[in-house]
């Protein structure tokens, strides 16, 4: 019976494969076999041994059923694994764990899964990135209201809110790529992190180990890697979490009732918005998504309080990994697949986007005629008292702006009907928008390629 809702409900099959029972197996497997591959290339271990210890170092020989049963004898889980494997190794068993003390293979190993998820994670963002960049070059010039503290503000595009997503995804990639080298490191020094039972070459096993597994090589460990570590992954997720959840939320915004500019995709042929309400569309996938967003943020609390260990280490730390780094970073993926989904099918209505600047009856000028005041010599300070009174006389009196600037001898003296109609057209006051764009768009894949 399933009991996680990640089992049933949440994120992608390859991804959860990297975190489960048999991934995480199958990777310690694979680090017993690199610490007897290092040994072999120091002389310590011959050729015939090894080469019988990379034959049976696989989970179909080594099963996770057979660790399982002996693991419900020994209770340890590590004595486990060396134990099947020794037993499957024969002569050649002896080798089995050499040196090693269980949290070098089990923090080695959590390293592999580290960098194999952050090899998909940076997958996903990519084609998120592709998708947001297609979105903001589609919508470059769509003129929308812009809003501050919940109220209208002056224009901006839609393309340049696209881009702001954008730019932010781009740091998030260059933040991973940076991080990378600092979180997918293991450990092979031993029980306090001297190295003594590896003998006096015991830092070049390790480098010979971690380098051959693909993972950073540490300074200084105790017995386990630096927690420091796991919680830069950790914040990392829960930084793109963010992201997602900043976009998805705009998105649920927008497309709320009575502003209507843009929205989820929605299938009129066969989806249900609401069981009862049967004229329903909701954002159910920005919806889901933002709510999976707090979950993967969640874990960064236990993930700092996992690095408050005794001494050279102890275990309050195991149990409350098993959670943190699996669930953070499978719902981190399925966070951004899902925003990716939403804006691929985003609607986008440009009508209504202008019919909500036009309701606000020329109010989101008020600074565009200032500052063209401030052009024609009446200093900043009065002109924004000129446009403040207009402004709020517009508001009491339900009239349009434009109306009230034409009688303001003020504004009139300084401006004939047709200028200030030009003063009053929204596309005439979204600056450098366009040029954002373009550069973000082009820095966005630029990343994407490199």
């Amino acid at each position: 019976m399933a009991f996680c809702p990640l089992d049933y409900r949440y994120g992608s099959q390859n991804f959860k494969q990297i975190w489960s029972e048999l991934g995480r197996h199958e990777r310690q497997l694979e680090v017993e076999r690199a610490l007897i591959w290092a040994h072999k290339e120091m002389g310590k271990v011959s050729e015939a041994d090894y080469a019988v210890v990379e034959k049976i170092a696989k989970p179909e020989i080594v099963t996770k059923e057979r660790v399982s049963e002996i693991e419900a004898e020994t209770r340890h889980d590590i004595m486990a694994l060396t134990k099947a494997m020794a037993e499957a190794a024969g002569d050649a068993g002896w080798c089995i764990h050499l040196g090693a003390t269980s949290n070098d293979i089990v923090d080695t190993a959590v390293a592999l899964q580290l960098r194999d998820s952050i090899i998909l994670l940076r997958e996903i963002l990519c084609h998120l990135m592709d998708v947001t960049a297609n979105l903001a070059e589609r919508e470059r010039n769509t003129v929308m209201l812009g809003r501050t503290h919940g109220q209208a503000a002056v224009p901006i595009t839609f393309g340049l809110k696209v881009a702001v997503w954008l730019d932010e995804m781009r740091r998030q990639l260059i933040r991973i790529d940076e991080a990378a080298p600092r979180i997918a490191v293991g450990k092979f020094l031993g029980a306090v992190g001297t190295g003594a039972a590896q003998g006096d070459n015991a830092r070049e096993l390790q480098r010979l180990i971690l380098t051959h597994l693909g993972l950073g090589v540490p300074l200084a460990t105790t017995q386990v890697v630096g927690r420091d570590r796991y919680i830069e992954y950790v914040s990392w997720l829960s930084n793109v979490a963010c992201t997602c959840e900043k976009i998805l939320q705009e998105v649920r915004n927008l497309q709320r009732s009575e502003i209507a500019e843009a929205g989820e995709g929605f299938d009129v042929k066969k989806q249900v918005g609401s069981s009862t309400m049967a004229h329903k569309k909701n954002p159910i996938k920005s919806e889901n998504a933002s709510g999976l967003a707090r979950i993967v943020r969640s874990f960064i609390i236990p993930t700092y309080e996992n690095s408050l260990l005794w001494h050279e280490r102890d275990l309050a730390n195991s149990s409350s990994e098993r959670f943190t780094l699996s669930h953070a970073s499978a719902l981190c993926e399925d966070v951004m697949s899902k925003t990716a989904d939403v804006l691929t099918n985003l609607w986008v209505d440009s009508r209504k986007m202008i019919e909500n600047i036009t309701n606000q009856k020329g109010l989101v000028m008020a600074e565009k005629v200032m500052i063209e005041l401030v052009s024609h010599g009446i200093g900043r300070d009065e002109a924004h008292e000129i446009m403040r009174a207009a402004s709020f006389e517009a508001i009491a009196n339900d009239e349009e702006l434009i109306d009230i600037c034409s009688r303001t001898p003020a504004i009139s003296a300084a401006f004939d009907a047709e200028e200030l109609e030009m003063m009053f057209d929204p596309a005439n006051h979204i600056g450098v928008s366009g040029e954002i764009v373009d550069e973000a768009v082009m820095l966005a894949r630029e990343a994407i390629n490199h």
